[in-house]
């Protein structure tokens, strides 16, 4: 496509200091933005932008650095708005549904695995998600979690094995088989189509040392580790998620203050997926305890077909905002900068010069719009860097 020049910019967030205002957010005011293909080549006032092949009128809009939506499921078939409907009359959310979506996905054939996952990217996108993370977890055989992976695959390099989902129901009476299963065969088949190793560590699903012992054999096998933790109760895995310097700890609904000490003073970033609490109706994330202690905090939406059927980083904001004390500028970093520390890149998530050239353009003012107007898209473009192939196959 050559260059291109973003011009009348009303509100451009880059997430750099050093630009614009010389925030945490980086903003300027009737801005100016030239990329190529691959990168962010100038930021500046728009009276100032240099001459390009193509030229955006951006109208006085908004322009953010694209979401990055560090935590999904995307590859899965069925659905269960059965279990939200009983959720909302009461019923207490255990994680148990998982199977359901087990069973539907192993009955499910493989295009209609890749339909699926395409719509719900489609969405992402058409939200102004320019990066996101896909994990397995839905097959939990062999065969099944190499097949989710290869979906995964089509739409991002940032690829999960999460073998150790839950334990299913044909090993119900030999959790040790399962385990043995995960750390020999599965990882070895799936090891080279995934970059990251995952485990649901919580009540009802794996145990500190059991996470620990897939992690570690992940890691061997040259998976990054990441971990569920604290979703369902205090577990421990804020512990291990840090002795481990996983790249993320997600969902951290139950923290304790030495929780948050140690996730303060580590490279982990603490993902927060409030989507899944308002899906469950449990309590919220501490993420204004997290952020006042200084750690690191994403927002992502969890996209799964039992939790949290969320496809949209703007009603993720809008959560993080109304229920969890996140000012709009801190839950756009955290969905932006932050989401690219939970994938340990830093190419993403910001708008900074050499940054790859991912951004929305909002149909809105200011950014705080996200929250403002919560349940509509006001995303009025997507723009990504075409630098890597794999998110280009939609």
């Amino acid at each position: 496509m050559g260059t291109l020049v973003v011009t009348n910019i009303g509100e451009l967030t880059t997430n750099d200091p050093s630009l614009g205002d010389e925030s945490r957010w980086g903003r300027l005011f009737h801005a100016g933005l030239v990329v190529d293909e691959d990168e962010v080549l100038w930021v500046g006032a728009s009276d100032e932008a240099p001459d390009a092949d193509d030229a955006l009128d951006a109208e006085g809009r908004a322009v953010i650095p694209g979401f990055v939506d560090s935590h999904t499921h995307l590859v899965f078939a069925g659905e269960r708005s059965d279990e939200f409907e009983a959720r909302m009359a009461g019923v207490h959310y255990d994680g148990g549904g998982i199977t359901r979506t087990v069973q539907a996905t192993r009955a499910a054939s493989s295009e209609d695995l890749l339909s699926g996952a395409r719509t719900r990217v489609l969405e992402l996108l058409l939200g102004g998600v320019t990066t996101m993370e896909i994990k397995s977890g839905y097959e939990l055989t062999v065969d099944g979690e190499g097949r989710e992976l290869d979906v995964a695959r089509h739409f991002s390099d940032e690829v999960t094995w999460l073998g150790a989902h839950i334990v299913p129901p044909e090993f119900k009476n030999d959790r040790a088989g399962y385990l043995h299963l995960v750390t020999t065969s599965m990882l070895e088949a799936c090891a080279p189509k995934a970059k990251w190793a995952d485990v649901f560590c919580d009540r009802g699903a794996f145990s500190v040392d059991e996470a620990r012992t897939v992690l570690e054999a992940g890691r061997a096998a040259g998976l990054a580790p990441r971990l569920h933790a604290n979703q369902l109760a205090h577990s421990g895995a804020i512990e291990l998620a840090v002795e481990l310097d996983c790249a993320s700890v997600d969902h951290c609904t139950y923290l304790e203050d030495s929780d948050i000490d140690l996730l303060s003073a580590s490279a982990t970033v603490a993902t927060l997926l409030p989507g899944a609490e308002f899906c469950t109706r449990s309590p919220y994330p501490s993420a204004r305890r997290l952020l006042d202690a200084g750690a690191t905090v994403a927002l992502a939406t969890d996209c799964n077909p039992g939790s949290s059927y969320v496809t949209s980083m703007a009603f993720v904001i809008a959560l993080a905002v109304r229920e969890m004390a996140m000012s709009v500028d801190e839950a756009l970093w955290s969905a932006t900068r932050g989401g690219a520390l939970a994938l340990r890149r830093d190419d993403i998530g910001h708008l900074s010069l050499g940054a790859r050239c991912d951004f929305a353009v909002l149909d809105a003012p200011r950014a705080a719009h996200l929250a403002y107007r919560p349940g509509g898209n006001i995303v009025a473009k997507t723009h990504r860097s075409t630098r890597e192939g794999a998110t280009d196959r939609i």
